[in-house]
């Protein structure tokens, strides 16, 4: 990856980044399928993680505190069952009023401030993933179109 995809998702905002990755769709002439997808699905995923990262609260789908957004970790969480997971751990702290689900410090937990769901929300339910009840399974097949979603993600980063 280029250095400066690193530095637009250590620095810049949201808008930025999805600029950055539909210029680059454009270059590559990505089919229609694709390009309808790949911008949505970034921007939910940034609409936690860019928040997250202002607080100095990023961490990896396993719950490990990272200090740097990076493309890996972007990557990291566009698994669609991660992704999800994300959702659920922002709702629960959102209610607690700290971050949860993570091994970041009770002090850091502490410092969190809740973060817009909305479009990570609307997005996730258009995908048939329920949003009340976290055990409950999403189509195999939702999940295998956002396998190719974040393949062609990694290919533009």
């Amino acid at each position: 990856m280029e250095k400066e995809t690193y530095k637009l998702f250590e620095n810049t905002n949201s808008e930025k980044i999805l600029e950055k990755l539909d210029e680059e769709l454009k270059k590559r002439n990505e089919s229609p399928f694709w390009s309808d997808k790949v911008v949505p699905f970034s921007a939910a995923i940034l609409s936690v993680l860019v928040p997250l990262r202002e607080q100095n609260l990023l961490f990896t789908p396993e719950g490990l505190k990272v200090e740097v957004l990076t493309p890996e970790l972007f990557l990291d969480w566009s698994d669609f069952l991660s992704l999800k997971s994300l959702a659920f751990t922002i709702a629960k702290s959102n209610e607690a009023k700290e971050l949860v689900r993570t091994s970041l410090t009770k002090e850091e937990c502490q410092r969190y401030e809740p973060i817009d769901l909305k479009l990570l929300g609307e997005y996730l339910s258009k995908y048939s993933v329920n949003l009340e009840y976290e055990n409950l399974d999403f189509p195999i097949a939702n999940y295998n179109l956002h396998q190719g979603v974040s393949n062609v993600v990694k290919s533009l980063l």
